[in-house]
Formats: C-alpha cells, structure tokens, sequence
C-alpha cells in the first residue's frame, strides 16, 4: 500500500476512535443477575443509567460516577403497587424499602385531583397517582362527615338524579386533572343503586379509563361488579381478591377467569396476608351489635395490640380508626397469590408507626414466601405480578406507565436489586414498620432511595403519574 493511502486510513481509524468515546453512565449497576419479565431476560449484566433512564444492558465493562456491585442480587424492574392507601412521606418512605418505586391510591380515590397532586409536589421517594374516586365524590356530593369512609349520608342514602349527574360530573372533573383511573368502594356505600354504579362507569367508559373496585358482598358484590363492568363495557380491576372473595377466593377468580375468556378486560390482584385492615366507624361493620362474641374477637386495634371484645369494639367504633381483621385462612390466602390473574398490591395503610405490616412487607414477603420457602411460583412469575402486569394495566390511559415495569434500553431507571435467597418480610401487626431483610438498593428515576438498606432522606425523585 502507498504511503499516502496508509498515512490517510490511519488518521481515518484515529477520527472514527475519537468521535466516539466511551460512555461514562450516571450509575452502573455491576454484575447482578438482571431480571426483566417483558422480554424474558435473566442473565447476569451490567445496566447503565443515564438521564433517569436505562441507557445501556451490556455484559461489558461499564463506567460510572457511581458504581453499585450487584453480585449475587437481582436486578429487576421497580414494584408497582396499585392499591395503596397511605400516600404520605412516611408510607412513601416505607413501601420504598419493600422495592416499591411507583405507588397509587386507586380504591378510595379522590374528590379533588388537582388539589391531591398539588399536595405532593416538590418530589416524593417514589412515583404517585390517584383515581377520581366514586367514594370521595359521593361524600361531597350528599354531604357525608366522614374523614377518610362514609360515616352517614354516603352510607345510608340513595342518591337523586341531580346528584347522580353532580357525582357524574366531578368524576369526569378528576379524570381531565390528571386521575388515572376511577375508584370505586362499594362495600362502604351500600346505598348507591347498580344504577348510580353503572352511570359512573359510563364516566370511566367515554374516558377510556379502567374502574378500580372494592366489591361489596362477597362472591354476589363481585358478579355484580362484573356484570356491570361487561354490560357498560369499561375495563374493571377487582381489588384484593383475597380479601372481597374470602372463603369463596377460587369461585371469584372463576368469575373473572370466565368473564376474560369471553374477551372481558377484567383484572385483579391480591396481598399476602391472612388479615385486612379498614376503618372500624365504616359501613362493613353495621349490624356488629348482631355477630357472636368469636365474630367481635377476631378483630384486633394495632395501637394497643388487643383483641377486641363487644365494650372495646362498642368504644373503638364510636372513636373511629384502623382495625385489623384477621379473617382468613393460609389456604385463601395461598389461592389468591398463587393464581395467574392476580397481581400483588398491598392495600397498605400507615400512620403515625401503627397499621398493617403489608405496607413495608408486601413484596419481601411474597419473594421469601411464596417464591423461595413455598414455591408456589417462579421468581420471574412474580416479578410479572409486581412489575409488568400493573404497569400494563395503566399504560393504555396512563402513558408514562409504558417507561415502567420493565428493564429494557429506553424504560425509567425504576429499580429493586434484592438478594434472592435473602429476601423476606420482618414487619408485624405491633411493628408493622420494620423494614425487610434482603433488599438493599432501591432507584428511582435513576437515583438511589435506598442505599445499603437505609432510606436517603435527601433523594426525593418520584413525580406524578397522570393520564
């Protein structure tokens, strides 16, 4: 080769190695075994993050300003919980250390969207959203005291055609703030008519957006709740399968199961406890002066511990607050985790230190648990229920849910890395806010929340998901 040709092929090799330095990634995530449900991936990797953003899965070497060695961890997609209650900086900081990355209050919902997100703003630990929520918009409407639940009129009353159509109208209201969804309770209102129930699903249907349900009366609330979705034709989830289904949890997924193979969009979900959790003043317990005294004492108050006699429920109940319930077996518990239609959501609630532990071991346990200890499921089935499946429930209505769930070049840097052979829950009915063992980093939007298992205090990345 002439000279001047070697002279202008070197320099062309030199141009070309310079034009494209390598990348040096806000954060690496190093040698974990990266766990992604959408594409089936499982395999040790090297994930580099930069913007907020997974920019590179390699099993080459990757440069980082930050490094995290993920050896002998999982490195998978954020959880999603779709159904929890306690939206506040100090549930926030306690669902994050269980993994979870993006949280929404879905049942009970909100009258006021726009004031809701307002609320929050200036950043969170994790990502939030909210439903416009029938339960709240039925207490504005007829008047109800009630602080959280119905405690009267949005109990007991049926509803005027004037306020139907004012109910209709700020749910319509919420959904153009921003709501994602819309939240139904129907257990704790039992005097809305299938009539008001199904011209709020009308609501839902002209925005394209899914109903989230609390069913009201056992396996009969949950055919109604399906009959009514399937002949307005809106997508419906159940929430806490476990809990509205009870003794009767597989005749309930045997309705939904039905109502998907004649091409219905009904979904569900489940939280692996044997216990619930509501408001002892609400409408589920109308009619306790009736029950047995074994009836009254399954019922616990998580700020003292004791178990509940007929003076003690009689006084907590005209007191009002958070009742734990413990009303359910391990076999219906084990049948609502363990089956395919059903994702995992908490139904958290915390406040002040006292509630439910599913609020900080929702997740952990289900790992430990149901994966590892009882082998009910493949880890990769579960992260499907925890990542993928509520992401996919969102997306169509919710577009920014469509960057999350997965972890794939392009999704939101929304990241749980958990030691598999580790993980599991250590929160209780009296210390419902022990964090579990297991899950030592959490990301959201890219930075760390949860470093070496301590929770950042300064990071606060999480933003508001919107339709």
């Amino acid at each position: 080769m002439p000279f001047c040709k070697y002279l202008l092929l070197t320099l062309c090799v030199i141009t070309m190695s310079c034009s494209k330095p390598s990348t040096t990634y806000d954060v690496v995530i190093k040698g974990g075994r990266v766990m992604d449900p959408s594409s089936s991936t499982d395999k040790i990797m090297n994930v580099g993050i930069l913007d907020g953003q997974i920019a590179a899965l390699s099993e080459e070497e990757m440069s980082g300003t930050t490094t995290i060695d993920a050896t002998g961890l999982v490195v998978a997609p954020g959880f999603i919980d779709l159904h929890e209650h306690g939206m506040t900086d100090e549930t926030y900081g306690i669902m994050v250390r269980d993994g979870v990355t993006t949280a929404f209050e879905l049942e009970v919902g909100t009258d006021s969207v726009a004031k809701w997100y307002a609320a929050r703003e200036g950043g969170r630990y994790v990502n939030y959203g909210v439903s416009a929520g029938h339960i709240r918009v039925r207490m504005n409407v007829l008047g109800d005291q009630g602080a959280f639940l119905p405690s009267d009129k949005a109990i007991t009353d049926k509803a005027t055609p004037e306020q139907i159509a004012a109910m209709q109208s700020l749910l319509a209201k919420g959904l153009k703030e921003g709501a994602v969804g819309v939240g139904f309770g129907m257990a704790y209102t039992p005097g809305a008519t299938v009539e008001e129930f199904e011209a709020m699903l009308t609501i839902a249907k002209q925005n394209k957006a899914t109903s989230f349900i609390h069913a009201r009366g056992g396996l009969d609330g949950i055919k109604e709740a399906i009959t009514s979705a399937t002949a307005i034709g809106t997508p419906l989830h159940i929430v806490h399968i476990n809990s509205s289904g009870g003794a009767q949890t597989s005749e309930a997924l045997q309705l939904i199961q039905e109502a998907r193979d004649q091409g219905h969009d009904i979904t569900t979900e489940a939280y692996p406890y044997e216990a619930g959790m509501t408001r002892i003043e609400s409408a589920l317990f109308d009619g306790w002066e009736q029950w047995s005294d074994e009836q009254i004492a399954i019922h616990q108050w998580p700020e003292t511990g004791e178990f509940l006699n007929r003076e003690s429920f009689a006084r907590y109940r005209a007191q009002g607050g958070g009742i734990i319930i413990h009303s359910r077996t391990e076999a219906m518990t084990m049948t609502a985790i363990a089956s395919p239609l059903s994702m995992i959501a908490s139904d958290g609630f915390l406040a002040d230190g006292k509630g439910h532990p599913r609020t900080s071991g929702t997740y952990s346990k289900v790992l430990g648990k149901y994966v590892r200890e009882l082998k009910v499921m493949t880890l990769m089935e579960a992260l499907a229920k925890m990542t993928l499946q509520p992401a996919q429930r969102l997306e169509t209505y919710a577009p920014q849910m469509a960057k999350k769930g997965r972890l794939q070049v392009g999704a939101d840097a929304d990241i749980t890395l958990f030691n598999a052979d580790e993980v599991i829950d250590q929160s209780t009915y009296m210390e419902p806010t022990l964090a579990p063992k297991g899950i030592p980093y959490v990301l959201v939007g890219g930075k760390i929340v949860i470093q070496e298992g301590q929770l950042n205090e300064a990071v606060r990345p999480g933003v508001a998901i919107r339709n």
